[in-house]
């Protein structure tokens, strides 16, 4: 973002990150989206645990999800983060407790010039949401980037797959024999979670369900 504006968001007063309309951080029509219950996403590449997902990625929510990821609209963690704990919710019903969560990590420079972490802040929010539920979940930093990838954007399904082939691995942590559902905020062409699930099936991990916040149009998982 340039320096003009960051000032002109500084100095005007606070309007919906979907329509700039309405003087609240999500109006109710915007919000909508989000407030709906999970459904499946279908799935495309071998290896992608059953993914669910809630919104559809166009319109407003594409907007939204950039004030939050590039704006520094942090505060949309919250609805986003009640999203992501329906599509958790709904996954969870694939496993038996004890019930863990890991989601797939951002690229260091991403986080660095975001000044956060857009998914992990997130899946902090759902986590909360689910435990106060009563459902006893618990949140993994298990991935990490193993080495750089190319910008996923006008990338095919296939070239997606190829860009992140070997591209993560496993912390230093016992996930060894864990049930896990693997969390991403955008479900695409399946690449990503994907490559995230054999990762965490190299270490022993068994990533039996995914979810998300949205899901492109036409359905296909990243």
């Amino acid at each position: 973002m340039n320096l003009l504006a960051e000032l002109i968001e500084l100095l005007l007063p606070e309007r919906c990150a979907g329509c700039g309309e309405a003087p609240v951080l999500l109006c109710d029509v915007c919000a909508i989206p989000l407030q709906g219950p999970a459904r499946p996403a279908r799935t495309a590449p071998d290896g992608l645990p059953p993914p669910w997902t809630v919104a559809t990625y166009e319109g407003p929510l594409r907007t939204i999800l950039s004030a939050y990821k590039e704006r520094g609209r942090t505060a949309l963690a919250v609805p986003l983060g009640e999203a992501l704990a329906t599509a958790i919710r709904a996954a969870l019903t694939r496993l038996e407790p004890p019930q863990t969560v890991v989601w797939v990590p951002s690229r260091r420079g991403s986080t660095k010039r975001r000044g956060h972490d857009p998914l992990r802040g997130a899946v902090a929010v759902a986590l909360h949401r689910l435990r106060t539920e009563g459902i006893p979940v618990t949140g993994v930093n298990a991935l990490r980037q193993r080495r750089r990838v190319g910008d996923q954007a006008g990338l095919t399904a296939a070239q997606r797959l190829t860009n992140l082939n070997g591209a993560l691995e496993a912390t230093p942590l016992d996930i060894a024999g864990h049930q896990v559902i693997l969390v991403d905020d955008v479900v695409t062409t399946g690449a990503s979670l994907a490559e995230a699930a054999r990762a965490l099936r190299a270490a022993g991990a068994d990533p039996a369900a995914a979810a998300t916040i949205a899901a492109t149009p036409r359905h296909h998982p990243r």
